[in-house]
């Protein structure tokens, strides 16, 4: 499946819960059920500046494919997060670095999110983006 094909999918599965508040509550509900990365990996690293959070994304190219994990001391963060990762995991470093997440707009989660997590989201995709080129 390519990732625009991914993109499309997980737009149409959260598309089914109609009220974006609970959409949002179920992409953090998801990521409750993830387990959290372990502490080695959570360095300077590994942070993603630019989120009021602390949040974390470690990534990794196996078999010419990316692979991310994620994690956050915000729910709301741990879930938006879990989310890029699942959209983002599994395509080509060149994919990550030429498709842009449209999810956040078409399930409307961009209009509920306050400007510092828009801004915070910003950094998570240049941080996958970064890692994406240097693959």
């Amino acid at each position: 499946m390519s990732l625009a094909e991914k993109q499309r999918q997980l737009i149409a599965d959260y598309s089914l819960i109609e009220d974006a508040q609970e959409r949002l509550a179920a992409i953090v509900d998801r990521a409750r059920r993830l387990p959290p990365l372990p502490e080695s990996e959570r360095t300077d690293a590994h942070r993603v500046r630019g989120c009021v959070s602390q949040a974390w994304v470690v990534g990794e190219v196996r078999d010419g494919r990316c692979q991310f994990r994620s994690d956050a001391d915000s729910p709301l963060v741990r879930g938006l997060l879990a989310l890029l990762c699942d959209l983002y995991n599994g395509a080509t470093p060149a994919e990550v670095a030429a498709t842009e997440p449209a999810l956040l707009e078409e399930l409307g989660l961009a209009r509920t999110l306050s400007p510092t997590r828009l801004n915070g989201l910003r950094s998570v995709r240049a941080r996958l983006r970064e890692f994406a080129l240097a693959a």
